[in-house]
């Protein structure tokens, strides 16, 4: 089961997307893939990270891999990936068949993995050529995610509108 909550920041799509893959994973702790690649010495994004850490208590296992999401994913278990934007924004170099490559591989795998994305494509079109490769690749990703995902959430005040 492929599975893929989308929204805006802090709309609650980390909290519920955790409540499903614990659902999804019986009596197994699910896999938390982190991410967020913490050497930027930004202490928002930390305070951040430590508050996701918080929520999920020790409900989980966690696995920090910043580019390579399909080599820590194995077979008959289940994974929490949170988030793919930041996936994203740590392989903005790369390009968009590399990204789409990695989301097909982890199609592939016969295992339960909840998607976190966030809309990033509601606002004005960005002015700064990278700002605009960001939003234009999240919403590629998001389409392609979209279209190996069994169900898809969008999430909006901590409530999930099912889309598929």
């Amino acid at each position: 089961m492929k599975i893929l909550y989308y929204g805006g920041q802090k709309s609650g799509k980390s909290k519920l997307a955790e409540a499903k893959a614990i659902e999804l994973s019986k009596n197994k702790k699910p896999y938390y893939i982190a991410t967020y690649d913490n050497s930027y010495g930004d202490k928002e994004m930390q305070n951040k990270v430590l508050k996701h850490q918080n929520q999920r208590k020790d409900k989980f296992e966690t696995i920090e891999e910043k580019f390579d999401l399909s080599k820590v994913i194995k077979d008959d278990n289940t994974y929490l990936i949170d988030c793919i934007s930041m996936w994203l924004l740590n392989g903005l170099e790369k390009e968009e068949e590399k990204l789409l490559e990695e989301i097909e591989k982890l199609a592939s795998i016969n295992a339960n993995i909840v998607f976190v994305l966030n809309d990033v494509s509601s606002g004005v079109i960005p002015f700064e050529k990278v700002s605009r490769k960001y939003v234009d690749l999240s919403g590629i990703i998001g389409q392609k995610l979209a279209s190996i995902c069994d169900e898809v959430y969008e999430v909006k005040l901590g409530l999930a509108q099912r889309l598929k």
